[in-house]
């Protein structure tokens, strides 16, 4: 992507714009994760080692659309936070860029349970001998 200004050029490299986009993403709360991917289908749960991961970035001449695939805690509202990635990411990209974003697609790849630390109590009739 490269943008024209009155002294010459200023180049991003698409995994410039993805990392500023996965940034803004983990940082909405009820994002558990990043997915590790749109093809395989396989959910990768990360911390903020690579934010780019799960982030598609299409590049046009002055603007960008966004694809995002994320991973959901489980009993929060989806809407909600789909809403906030949106706006999220398309303020971070505008504000550190000057490219304008034309598009952010947000993808529920799965949902992210508590861990259940209470053993679970065994039923009465499995009691009975």
């Amino acid at each position: 992507m490269v943008k024209r200004e009155s002294y010459g050029t200023v180049a991003f490299a698409s995994e410039v714009i993805a990392t500023l986009a996965g940034l803004a993403a983990v940082d909405v709360p009820g994002v558990a994760g990043m997915s590790g991917g749109f093809v395989d289908g396989l959910v990768e749960l990360l911390g903020r080692k690579n934010l780019s991961k799960g982030i598609k970035i299409e590049l046009g001449e002055e603007e960008v659309a966004v694809d995002a695939a994320i991973v959901v805690e489980y009993g929060k509202s989806i809407p909600e936070i789909a809403g906030m990635i949106q706006a999220g990411v398309k303020q971070a990209i505008e504000s550190m860029t000057g490219l304008k974003v034309k598009e952010v697609n947000v993808r529920v790849q799965g949902l992210k349970f508590e861990r259940q630390t209470q053993e679970t109590k065994q039923p009465a009739l499995a009691r009975v001998q």
